[in-house]
């Protein structure tokens, strides 16, 4: 006896099921008309069973679907994989770097967060690429140039700049900002500190009347608003080099007070020992502090026979002419190259002073004297200076009251001096026969390369072709750059002779 398998039908089949009721039926005919039945192999899924029995005898087929489509053994992470996330999320308590191979420090460093505590990533990481995370992080104006492309110099000199900036004494711990040596103090090249905060004033003033601004400025009487004292930071920092400081408080709004623009006398002796004590010092700025004669007596005082100064910026202050003469004995006993008092109170004596000692100095390059008073007295002393001096390259003179005597005098200068390469003028009362002069002097010269006139009473003809000179002085300046053989004398070009023998 023969067994017939049915094949139940659904209402609406897929593709699928059609070709395998196909391959059933097709088993079932062959099965017939062999004396030994088989069952078939794949059945698809049934709908409802009209016989009694049809369930038992027929194999159910099901499509099993995965929930993930993407999901394989391969994507299990490696255990070097493991391993640097284990280093990665515990490096703060076990800093483990130095040992593990090139590449996997830097997977290492890649993932490591940048709000790490300094103790632990300031002497282990060297790593550009991290430190740059840091800053990016931390300020939305990297300008790295500045901090001769290390991101690291620039991390730490700004976050130690930071915490000057709101240091405020008798508040605010010391700790915070000498804790921080061991870890800055190889990196810190420069330190620029645009605020000094003074300490929180506890006590009402003795006095509850009404101030006008003018009383409140011209108080002799200083008080206790000493502020931050830089000796023990600068002391530990081994490789200073620039310090630019300004003496005054940011954003201080409504709560405006005289007193928190003071460069008090404690404030001034104390910055005086710390920048002769820094012998590594190259470039000291201290502007908009307020700083008079006796305190810029004080400071040059200590900048005397400097190892290492280069630099000097007095700038936006209150010096005078004995802090003009404080300046040339500084020339004289100095290795300075720019000197900068512009925007003071110097006049002709202090100018004078100050030519006297350029007449016979051989390092400075660089002479700024814009914005005070020197008049012609000063600037003929300053012009009789040049007629000898052989290493200034950068004068100016502008806002200083100089009219067509001076003028005279720089024409002469003009004539006979191969070093100065700019000289600014501007603002002053040169006049059209000033103006001609300095142009007659301008054609024997073959070295200047900027003249700035403007707003000095000089005709536009004059000015004009002065232009022209300077434009003819540049293309030589280019030529001779491009080309330095061709311009060379002679003997220099041929070299020393052979002796014959």
């Amino acid at each position: 006896m023969q067994e017939t398998i049915t094949t139940p039908t659904m209402s609406a089949p897929s593709r699928s099921s059609v070709s395998t009721q196909d391959r059933s039926s097709a088993t079932g005919h062959a099965s017939s008309t062999d004396p030994q039945p088989s069952k078939p192999s794949v059945a698809p899924p049934p709908g409802k069973s009209k016989g009694p029995n049809s369930g038992a005898s027929v194999r159910r087929m099901r499509r099993i679907i995965a929930e993930d489509a993407e999901w394989s053994l391969a994507i299990v992470p490696l255990l070097r994989e493991l391993c640097i996330q284990h280093i990665v999320k515990n490096f703060q308590n076990n800093p483990i770097l130095k040992q593990l191979p090139p590449e996997d420090q830097q997977k290492v460093l890649n993932h490591l967060s940048p709000d790490l505590p300094l103790a632990v990533t300031a002497n282990l990481i060297d790593d550009e690429g991290y430190w740059s995370r840091c800053c990016m992080q931390r300020w939305p104006v990297c300008y790295v140039a500045k901090y001769g492309g290390s991101w690291k110099r620039m991390f730490f000199e700004r976050h130690l700049e930071n915490l000057l900036k709101y240091f405020i004494p008798g508040t605010t711990d010391p700790a915070v900002i000498l804790d921080l040596l061991p870890l800055c103090r190889n990196y810190v090249r420069r330190i620029h500190v645009d605020q000094f905060l003074p300490p929180v004033q506890l006590l009402p003033r003795p006095r509850s009347g009404e101030q006008s601004d003018s009383g409140s400025e011209g108080e002799m009487e200083e008080p206790a608003m000493d502020h931050y004292q830089l000796g023990d930071l600068v002391a530990g920092l081994s490789h200073l080099e620039e310090l630019d400081l300004v003496y005054g408080v940011k954003d201080c709004g409504m709560n405006f007070e005289w007193n928190l623009f003071l460069f008090t006398y404690h404030d001034c002796h104390s910055l005086a020992a710390t920048i002769k004590a820094c012998h590594t010092l190259k470039i000291f700025r201290l502007t908009r502090s307020k700083v008079d004669d006796d305190k810029a007596r004080i400071l040059i005082r200590s900048l005397l026979d400097h190892p290492a100064l280069e630099e000097l910026d007095l700038s936006h202050n209150l010096i005078g002419d004995r802090g003009g003469r404080a300046a040339a004995k500084l020339l004289s006993h100095s290795r300075l190259r720019v000197l900068n008092l512009a925007n003071n109170q110097v006049r002709a004596p202090g100018a004078q002073s100050l030519a006297h000692a350029l007449a016979h100095n051989t390092n400075l390059i660089s002479l700024n004297l814009r914005l005070n008073c020197i008049e012609d007295e000063g600037g003929q002393a300053l012009a009789h200076a040049l007629q000898t001096n052989k290493c200034l390259t950068t004068l100016h003179l502008g806002g200083n009251e100089l009219s067509e005597p001076t003028a005279t005098l720089l024409s002469q200068v003009l004539a006979i001096n191969t070093t100065l390469t700019s000289i600014n003028l501007s603002c002053n009362h040169i006049g059209l026969d000033g103006g001609k002069q300095l142009l007659e002097g301008m054609s024997d010269n073959r070295t200047l390369l900027e003249f700035d006139l403007r707003l000095s009473d000089v005709s536009q003809e004059s000015e004009y072709l002065i232009g022209q000179a300077l434009c003819a002085n540049r293309e030589a300046a280019r030529q001779r750059a491009l080309n330095p053989s061709h311009f060379m004398s002679p003997i220099t070009a041929k070299g020393p002779e052979n002796p014959v023998g």
